[in-house]
């Protein structure tokens, strides 16, 4: 039977003696989950070393940023149907000027996407997507060098947007929409996002259903890392996001919100886009996508707590607020 390792982890301090490292957390209790089993509580130090490997070794940068402390991805996207900011910079200056803005509020890298991939959504073709997004990243490129992401699921948009100086590809469908995105990002030696998601955005949302969604997660994605390492992807420089909202009930989302620590074994930096979800609506009784400020934050600063290197998120400026008290509080004694 397989066993899945979730580390128990902490940022109270001072921390015990013994206790393992992971970022700016701790732990030295690590829960044994098996299917169909419930879980058992062990101390880390009886944990394989394999394991302990994966979960304590420092990760490596990632588009040039180290990975010591959180770091905000602020969302761009440049379409007219995305669910919160559908619309609002779609037009390129629009675009850069909001860029400008996120980069001025702390953002420490910024994802550009050029297809919704909201419930519902439709594919957008190859040669519009690049128009969207190729451009806007170009003329960014010209005024700043922040890291920026390219949030598609195509190997031709997201060459034409490494041509434009991105630095990262963003796939939600972690290279099973086109495959040959694995070659375009190993060619580039760009790093590369790989999300879970069940089903395409039209119709994921479609009565999702799991055997065990944390565990089923984790499976999927230590399936696309290794298919991402045999392209010639280093899994250092892979990162991995479990899909909240994406082919996922509000339950679904809850569970793997509880489990993230166990993404750390899979050995890759963690990123987390809950940010004006669906299911924060729902809990938070904000009908309307832009009303769901606080109750991202929440979620951003329970992500924090669970070693979550990367926060995809909407509200930058509140988000780095939230981020620099978390942080100065988690200052060791």
């Amino acid at each position: 039977m397989t066993e899945y390792y979730k580390p128990l982890l902490q940022t109270i301090t001072p921390r015990p003696k013994g206790a393992l490292g992971l970022g700016w957390c701790w732990f030295d209790h690590v829960a044994v989950l098996r299917r169909g089993a419930a879980p058992e509580i062990i101390a880390a130090s009886d944990v394989p070393a394999h394991v302990l490997s994966k979960l304590t070794t420092k990760r490596a940068p990632i588009a040039g940023l180290a990975l010591d402390v959180p770091r905000i991805m602020g969302i761009l996207n440049v379409t007219p149907d995305s669910f919160s900011d559908g619309g609002d910079f779609q037009d390129p200056s629009a675009a850069v000027a909001q860029a400008q803005l996120m980069i001025a509020a702390g953002a420490d890298m910024l994802d550009i996407g050029g297809e919704s991939t909201r419930p519902g959504a439709k594919t957008v073709g190859n040669v519009e997507e690049i128009s969207r997004t190729a451009p806007v990243i170009a003329a960014i490129r010209v005024g700043s060098s922040i890291p920026i992401s390219i949030d598609t699921r195509k190997g031709d948009v997201a060459q034409a947007a490494l041509d434009a100086g991105a630095s990262l590809v963003n796939d939600v469908a972690a290279m099973t929409f086109d495959p040959a995105i694995a070659q375009v990002t190993a060619k580039a030696k760009a790093p590369i996002c790989l999300m879970h998601a069940s089903g395409d955005p039209e119709t994921m949302q479609n009565n999702p259903t799991y055997d065990n969604v944390l565990l089923d997660v984790y499976d999927f994605l230590a399936a696309r890392i290794a298919v991402a390492e045999a392209a010639g992807i280093s899994r250092d420089q892979i990162v991995v996001d479990p899909g909240i909202g994406f082919g996922k009930t509000l339950d679904h989302n809850l569970l793997l919100l509880r489990g993230l620590p166990l993404f750390h074994g899979l050995g890759c930096p963690i990123l987390l886009g809950a940010s004006r979800k669906k299911f924060i609506g729902t809990i938070g009784q904000a009908p309307e996508a832009k009303d769901r400020m606080a109750g991202s934050v929440a979620v951003a600063l329970h992500a924090v707590a669970s070693g979550v290197q990367f926060l995809r998120v909407h509200d930058t400026y509140q988000t780095r607020q939230a981020l620099s008290l978390q942080m100065a509080m988690l200052e060791q004694e």
